[in-house]
């Protein structure tokens, strides 16, 4: 048995700030003691809850199912334990994997040496049993592991999620630098939005905010669009149970009122790349777009607005950001009174030009930016 069969425990990788929210969305799909951990949150689930965590989180960037647990000092020790797992139950002879691994304050000092021995050590295992051997594929394997060595700990792990999770496969269509999914999940999650009121992006660039609003409101699972995921190569993997799990999640998707959600852009090009990414699910042919700066957009009430302004650093220019913030700032002060602002920024200190008093901030990171999430009420 693999140690997830005994245990019953998994890992879910989620970013740093979103872990309080990881317990709440895991608690809420089946999961249960779910414990906050370093770079993550470990959690028991049964076969059904690791199907829908899989299918529906939109936090979580990587799922794990531990295999192995040992103290390893060396890369010999290494291969020579992992060669023992049964590798043959998990992947087929003519199948490809790839390996993830991470190594920190152990003897074992080099992750890709690492990897490379874990690599071997599943070839030469298959070597032993079939005379041939599976091939790597880095870009798209038909099975993850991972590798992580921590204080001379090792644990081999399967990537359930069949890699990470934020891809949802909507954004085909793409403009310079765009925000992560998970990332734009939650901040969705953070306003707090209901569909109770319409949701605005004055600035949407390639549709990501506008794609996990609209997935939040419909009830679409994150990965709808489709994906192969790592937990069918599990041993005791249930495929009714599993389209059992997917039939009951896709049957709570709802429709999209026309004109709830509504996106723009000044520039022509995103406005585009955002229409055909949002159109790739459900009900996105209702979501409004126009090509408008936010300056020349008309006044707005009663309107929940979230946007992640193109920030210098981001964006790779030296434009003035501070006289652009301040007409973020004019815009919301005199054209949104009695609506609520949401701005994401990758540079905390350029919230000191919109020249509005936050209600709360709370610090999200971002692609090794210290990023902020921005909440303005406009009475």
């Amino acid at each position: 048995m693999f140690a997830y069969q005994k245990t019953g425990r998994y890992f879910a990788q989620i970013a740093d700030g979103l872990e309080e929210m990881g317990v709440e969305e895991l608690t809420s799909l089946g999961a249960d003691e779910v414990s906050i951990v370093y770079r993550g949150l470990y959690f028991k689930a049964d076969s059904a809850a690791l199907y829908r965590i899989n299918y529906m989180s939109r936090l979580c960037s990587r799922i794990m199912a531990e295999l192995l647990r040992f103290d390893c000092h060396s890369t010999k020790y290494l291969y020579k334990t992992a060669r023992g797992l049964p590798w043959h139950e998990l992947l087929r002879v003519d199948g490809t994997f790839a390996i993830n691994a991470t190594v920190a304050n152990s003897a074992i000092n080099h992750s890709k040496y690492a990897a490379l021995c874990l690599k071997d050590a599943i070839v030469d295992s298959f070597r032993d049993r079939y005379g041939v051997r599976p091939n790597v594929d880095t870009e798209q394997p038909d099975i993850w592991f991972n590798l992580h060595i921590d204080n001379n700990l090792a644990v081999i792990n399967l990537e359930t999620s069949g890699g990470s999770l934020h891809r949802r496969g909507y954004r085909l269509a793409s403009v310079a630098a765009p925000m992560q999914e998970t990332l734009a999940a939650a901040i969705i999650k953070l306003t707090g939005w209901n569909g109770e009121q319409p949701l605005l992006d004055p600035m949407c660039g390639a549709g990501t905010l506008i794609g996990e609003a609209l997935m939040h409101y419909c009830r679409v699972p994150a990965t709808y669009l489709g994906r192969h995921f790592g937990f069918e190569a599990l041993p005791d993997f249930d495929q009714d149970l599993w389209q059992t799990v997917k039939s009951e999640a896709d049957a709570a998707i709802r429709p999209l009122p026309k004109g709830l959600i509504r996106a723009s852009d000044s520039a022509k090009e995103a406005v585009v790349a955002a229409r055909k990414n949002i159109a790739l699910l459900p009900h996105g042919n209702r979501v409004d777009f126009s090509v408008s700066r936010f300056q020349d957009l008309g006044r707005l009430t009663d309107t929940l607005i979230v946007c992640n302004p193109p920030y210098g650093i981001r964006m790779n220019q030296q434009n003035d950001m501070a006289v652009f913030m301040k007409e973020v700032g004019d815009f919301l002060k005199q054209k949104c009174t009695g609506s609520t602002a949401y701005i994401y920024l990758g540079r905390k200190e350029l919230l000191k030009s919109v020249g509005l008093k936050t209600s709360w901030k709370k610090p999200l990171a971002t692609g090794g930016l210290a990023g902020v999430l921005a909440k303005y009420e406009l009475y």
